[in-house]
This record gives structure tokens, sequence and C-alpha cells, in this order.
């Protein structure tokens, strides 16, 4: 089989949600000399883009961007071990979390796994993160994105804590800031300072990657 043959085949199983199937074409791509870092960028990331992209179109729903968040983390386990470090150039670094008094996390996982997928350096607060461990995470990691979500209508105004915890930290000119969750909308963004709203998941990233361009 050619290198591109292999490689569609990590991506195919990405796609189908099938993670012995990602374990065993993730072993052969390696098996044949494939480089590890490869088999991340062209075979899962490319994986994930194909199920973000049926979820746009309808195809998929919440339960199969989960399940195919799960099928990649299963093919990293195999992989891993053979990426050298600095194999795989990091396409940012991204605080998340679900504000505080939000226990929700289902749509912050996706979005973890997600950005993972596209490379990104992740920092995941939980949830229930308050405006002071959204500051302190951006001091220590340096990221370039904030990403906060929020389920419960009472809970959204701990967003706007969050941008002005930033901006009394002088850290606000420095990262991009994106909301998402349930009763989000772009005017609440503007509404509390934030630069982005993100329908869902998917989107979330597509606005992080468009702006580390």
């Amino acid at each position: 089989m050619t290198d591109e043959e292999l490689l569609a085949g990590v991506r195919d199983a990405i796609v189908n949600l099938d993670i012995e199937g990602v374990q065993s074409a993730s072993e052969e791509a390696l098996k044949n000399g494939i480089p590890a870092y490869r088999v991340v960028t062209e075979g899962m990331a490319r994986g994930m883009e194909v199920v973000g992209q049926k979820y746009e179109d309808g195809e998929y729903y919440l339960a199969e961007l989960i399940m195919a968040g799960e099928t990649m983390k299963e093919g990293m386990a195999v992989v891993e071990p053979h990426l050298e470090a600095g194999d795989i150039e990091s396409a940012g670094k991204c605080v998340i979390g679900t504000v505080r008094g939000d226990l929700h996390d289902i749509g912050k996982n996706v979005t973890v796994t997600l950005l993972k997928a596209a490379n990104f350096d992740v920092v995941d607060l939980g949830v229930d993160a308050s405006a002071e461990q959204f500051v302190e995470a951006v001091k220590e990691s340096d990221a370039d994105i904030v990403a906060m979500s929020a389920l419960l209508t009472t809970t959204m105004v701990e967003m706007r804590n969050v941008v002005e915890g930033l901006e009394e930290a002088g850290l606000r000119e420095k990262v991009k800031v994106v909301i998402g969750g349930a009763p989000i909308t772009p005017e609440y963004a503007v509404e509390i300072g934030a630069d982005a709203a993100a329908v869902d998941a998917v989107a979330g990233v597509r606005i992080c990657s468009e702006w580390m361009k």
C-alpha cells in the first residue's frame, strides 16, 4: 500500500468512528515507515475535518462528534510514543473552560478535542472556572485565545467578568476571546467585549484557526 492509502485508512477510521480500525491503521502506517506526525496531521486531523463537515451538513450529530473525539484519542495513544518534541507545529495556545456556576461540559469537551486535532495547545480549566482562574491561566501559558462556554443564562454574566478580568490584568489586548453555548449570541459577544460567538464546537475551532493564520 502507498503512504496515501495508509493515511487514508487512518482518516476513514476516524470518519467511521472505528476505534479498533484507527488503532490498527495507525500501527500499520507506523510499521510502514510513515512518520508519526504525518499519521496525526494527514490521517487523524483530516478525518476530524471530515467529521466536522458532516456535522455542519447535518449528517452527523453531537453524539458522532463526541465519538469521533474518542476515536481520535485512542489513535493518538498509539501514535504519541512515536512523536518527537517539535514534530507537530503548534497552531496556537488556547485557554478554555465552562464559566463559574456552570457544570455543563459536553460542548466544551468536544471543543477541546477538536482544538487538539487542529494542533492547538489547550489549557482546559474544566467547569465552574472563575475569572481569576482564566486570568491566571492566560498569564502562565502566554495564551493566544480564551474560549468560554456557558449553557445557563444565569451563568452567561460570568463571561463579562472574565473579559473585565483580562482587561484589569492588562492581558485583553494579547488574546482573542470566543464564547459559546446554547444561550450565546453574536450580539452578546459584542455587548461583553468578546471577539466572537460560536454556534457550536466546529464553528468555534474554525474561528480559532482563522485567527491564528
